[in-house]
């Protein structure tokens, strides 16, 4: 099982707009050196100790809020704002999935992922942060990834996947809103070789109990492109 340590916090924000197909999403190109190299990802980062007001604390990495907390928020804004110049409100932000890194992972940053609106105004890249930005379909997306052409990580890949057939942004914001956000702390499944054959999350048989040959389902086979991503009870 994932430990439940961890080394802070960072908020990721899912921007969407209505195209003409359905939704599209912001997505970010990585600079091919570096964290997440050459990566397609959301907006987003680590936060900060300023991110906290004078009478709010920082998470408690220790603990599992069903909301993000206040300083979570305001650093979603920020790091969006400065990678994007696009300005968001904290309370606009909707609260969509939390995920926490395998134990393997150097620097385990739970991550909290939200929905928001595009506000329409002009986007301008951070230098040294990002090298391009598109505005792309989810279902256009993972075909990209399918065919070696986009790189993905699993956060990124699953909340694209769930995001298919989202026909307007308005449908995706009331959809979140009314539910708690999902919960995925990532357990890896290896193969004899060392590699990551899949990533499993709470509700797949094997989660905890890889001797398991239970029927249940939630995890994402790695082993080759086109990923597939099983969910079954």
């Amino acid at each position: 099982m994932p430990e439940p340590w961890i080394h802070g916090d960072a908020a990721t924000v899912v921007i969407l707009r209505d195209g003409a197909a359905g939704v599209e999403v912001l997505l970010l190109e990585r600079p091919s050196l570096g964290s997440f190299a050459g990566a397609w990802a959301f907006p987003g980062g680590r936060v900060d100790p300023e991110d906290a007001l004078p009478d709010h604390a920082l998470p408690d990495a220790s603990a599992e809020p069903q909301r993000a907390p206040l300083a979570v928020r305001r650093a979603a804004v920020r790091e969006t704002l400065e990678e994007t110049n696009l300005a968001l409100w904290a309370d606009s932000l909707v609260d969509l999935s939390v995920w926490v890194p395998p134990q393997r992972a150097e620097k385990r940053l739970r991550t909290w992922f939200f929905v928001a609106k595009d506000p329409g105004t002009e986007i301008r890249l951070n230098d040294g942060e990002h090298v391009a930005y598109a505005w792309v379909a989810p279902a256009v997306a993972l075909e990209r990834h399918a065919r070696g052409e986009m790189t993905l990580f699993p956060p990124t890949w699953v909340t694209l996947h769930g995001l298919l057939g989202s026909e307007t942004t308005a449908l995706v914001l009331a959809d979140a809103a009314s539910r708690e956000p999902e919960l995925y702390a990532s357990l890896q499944l290896l193969a004899d070789d060392g590699r990551v054959e899949a990533v499993l999350w709470s509700g797949d048989a094997q989660y905890g109990n890889p001797a398991s040959t239970g029927p249940a389902r939630h995890r994402l086979h790695m082993t080759s492109l086109p990923w597939v991503y099983e969910r079954k009870a």
